[in-house]
């Protein structure tokens, strides 16, 4: 995916945008792989593509 004009999300963003989602949720959705991709930075610190959070959304919201 071309992520040039995209926005990098940090996961307290991404906890954010989903209303109070948990820190903890959001690593167990990890662990099973239902969790939007993310990858690492160097720090260790998690980014999400808004591009890849809002088709992850779209996934979910398809499938209920």
């Amino acid at each position: 995916m071309d992520h040039r004009r995209d926005e990098l999300m940090t996961v307290r963003q991404v906890l954010d945008e989903l209303g109070g989602v948990s820190r903890r949720t959001f690593y167990r959705w990890r662990e099973l792989g239902q969790g939007p991709a993310a990858f690492k930075l160097p720090n260790g610190e998690l980014r999400v593509w808004r591009s890849d959070f809002t088709a992850w959304l779209r996934q979910l919201e398809a499938a209920a």
